[in-house]
């Protein structure tokens, strides 16, 4: 398990790639999202780019229903 998380964090640090921590204003915003996908998931990741102005990359047709920007 060590050596798993020592590869995560050398990888993460590698590529240049931050967490992105579950803010206030992308859970706010769960309540103003349209019940158009069901994976909640899914639906805090839209948030949190609406919220931020993030592009998701994804081949989800259900996640390019919303108002969010994406790139395949």
């Amino acid at each position: 398990m060590k050596l798993l998380l020592d590869t995560h964090v050398f990888l993460r640090k590698r590529h240049s790639i931050s967490s992105l921590i579950l803010d206030e204003s992308s859970v706010c915003h769960l309540s103003k999202l349209p019940s158009i996908h069901r994976d909640p998931f899914d639906r805090i990741l839209i948030c949190q780019a609406i919220e931020h102005g993030f592009t998701i990359a994804t081949v989800d047709n259900t996640i390019k229903s919303y108002a969010v920007k994406t790139l395949e």
